[in-house]
């Protein structure tokens, strides 16, 4: 039975937004009014502008692993943003509630709890992330990325999803990606993904050994924003963005190589999409190791090829680089065996599995105040 009105949440960074979006615009489709809740300030808000969802924001707070006077401010901000919560969701009263995750889920989660409302929640990585592992006691299900992934609560109901990709990245064009690049030679396109976080050092690494890099390749630099370089941008062959959007399906499709970080999103996208990859997994002194452990499992597939932050330097990064050209041809044949999932339409059938089942529990329990069990004594 189609919904008619559900509440997304998630946020705090993009990778707990973006997967959110293909299930925001299947729900709109079908006709369901569709709300997200994140941060009062944030990137989902950004990224939810020009989807067809309402946007509300409410006090977050943030969950950190470390000592910060934040920390004392936040035992405020969290209650506050409950508190929001649960009134914005008693005024709205969706069937159900959407949680991708992040620290700017975390309210909504809890404010759909307490109304009785029930919670869908989506992990992309191999085990869950803080916020998740805070909110596992309050929701109904728990959506996947990876058979692998595993979670601590036993009687959780589970299923394997994937992570939602969104429909411009399935249908992306090589030809439209050099163009939109402004390639205009045969040469194999380079793509390394610096992204926002953690960006930095590969951006260093990338761009002292851009001179070898150039011989062979055209580079195209996603470096993360701000983090540009002026001098950089005159060399032939080498194409910098702060970050692409319009077009990222085109620029994927583009490319005969990836190197990237670890994040489950981007993993995904290059195993979905089949495109051989380099991982650069972020340190656990960056992370809370997450991206290690999402490296480590897709080389033991044999689907990523994997250099450690401590290794990693130009000289390294171009060997990996040769090796990953050289070994390509079987990397795209192993990467056909990941099973790749219609993964909004499962989260969309969890969703409606999970309203059914609250309507049974609370007809169940209207039935029973009105026939109460009496004792049959002699």
């Amino acid at each position: 039975m189609p919904l008619s009105r559900v509440v997304v949440t998630g946020g705090g960074t993009a990778g707990h937004v973006v997967p959110a979006i293909p299930v925001v615009e299947a729900l709109s489709a079908q006709g369901c009014e569709v709300h997200f809740v994140g941060g009062v300030e944030g990137p989902e808000r950004g990224l939810m502008a020009n989807l067809p969802a309402i946007y509300h924001g409410v006090r977050t707070g943030k969950l950190r692993r470390y000592l910060s006077m934040q920390n004392f401010l936040d035992c405020f901000r969290i209650p506050l943003g409950v508190l929001q919560a649960w009134r914005l969701l008693r005024r709205i009263a969706p069937e159900v509630v959407f949680s991708k995750g992040g620290f700017a889920s975390f309210p909504a989660v809890l404010g759909a709890w307490l109304n009785g409302i029930p919670v869908v929640a989506h992990e992309s990585d191999l085990t869950p992330g803080l916020a998740n592992r805070l909110v596992l006691p309050f929701v109904a299900a728990l959506c996947l990325n990876f058979d692998a992934s595993t979670t601590a609560r036993r009687r959780l109901r589970t299923v394997v999803t994937g992570t939602p990709l969104r429909r411009q990245l399935l249908e992306g064009d090589a030809r439209r990606g050099r163009a939109l690049l402004g390639i205009d030679d045969e040469r194999p396109v380079l793509l390394v993904v610096g992204g926002s976080q953690g960006a930095a050092r590969l951006n260093e690494v990338l761009r002292a050994a851009l001179p070898e890099l150039l011989n062979g390749h055209w580079v195209v630099h996603v470096c993360g924003p701000g983090r540009t370089e002026s001098g950089d941008a005159d060399q032939p062959g080498y194409v910098q963005v702060e970050y692409v959007d319009d077009g990222w399906g085109d620029v994927i499709a583009a490319a005969g190589l990836v190197v990237s970080r670890a994040g489950a999103n981007a993993l995904s996208e290059w195993l979905t999409l089949g495109v051989p990859h380099l991982l650069v997994p972020l340190p656990k002194t960056a992370s809370r190791g997450d991206q290690i452990e999402n490296a480590a499992f897709a080389a033991a597939n044999g689907w990523s090829l994997v250099i450690e932050e401590h290794e990693l330097d130009a000289a390294t990064l171009l060997a990996g680089i040769a090796k990953l050209a050289d070994d390509a041809p079987d990397v795209r044949r192993r990467l056909q065996t990941f099973r790749a999932r219609d993964s909004t339409a499962l989260i969309l059938g969890e969703l409606e599995r999970a309203v059914a089942s609250s309507r049974r529990a609370r007809r169940a329990g209207r039935g029973q105040r009105q026939h109460p069990r009496t004792n049959q004594g002699s």
